[in-house]
């Protein structure tokens, strides 16, 4: 196996996470209702991090089993999901449009687990924390775009 492939694989994950640094929840995410079960904001850098990990070793497994196939092509799905949900959440306040990407992102993840557990068992284990978290992610954000409608530019 090619540690230069997962050397990129990481540098792709860690360019997405990119994202999620850029555009931060800041001072309109904390004005808004949320329900008692929100996870601390402490949580998700520490679950993030652990989670991009888990996701580049994942894809890299495929890549190197099977090189580009429908699993790679749910891999590239999710990721290119998960980098537009900060910016359309937090960076353009679309809570709307942020559930649609996380729910397309949400197929992608499952596609993925699906497509890939024939190539590997073990990226496929691999994405099932980050489909639970981004399950949890989904209903928090449904919840919180319920609970502010106003705060949905029309």
């Amino acid at each position: 196996m090619s540690i230069l492939s997962l050397i990129l694989f990481i540098g792709a994950v860690v360019g997405v996470a990119v994202s999620g640094v850029v555009f931060q929840p800041g001072s309109w995410y904390e004005r808004l209702a949320k329900p008692s079960w929100t996870p601390p904001n402490w949580l998700f850098g520490p679950v993030w991090s652990v989670l991009y990990l888990m996701i580049a070793i994942a894809g890299w497994l495929v890549w190197e089993a099977a090189g580009w196939s429908l699993a790679m092509a749910f891999w590239l799905a999710q990721l290119v999901l998960n980098g537009a949900w900060s910016w359309l959440f937090f960076g353009r306040r679309r809570m709307d449009l942020a559930f649609v990407d996380l729910s397309l992102m949400w197929l992608s993840i499952a596609g993925f687990i699906l497509a890939a557990w024939p190539i590997s068992g073990t990226a496929a284990l691999l994405f099932v924390p980050y489909l639970i978290w981004v399950t949890i992610a989904g209903a928090l954000n449904l919840t919180v775009w319920r609970m502010n409608p106003a705060e949905v530019p029309g």
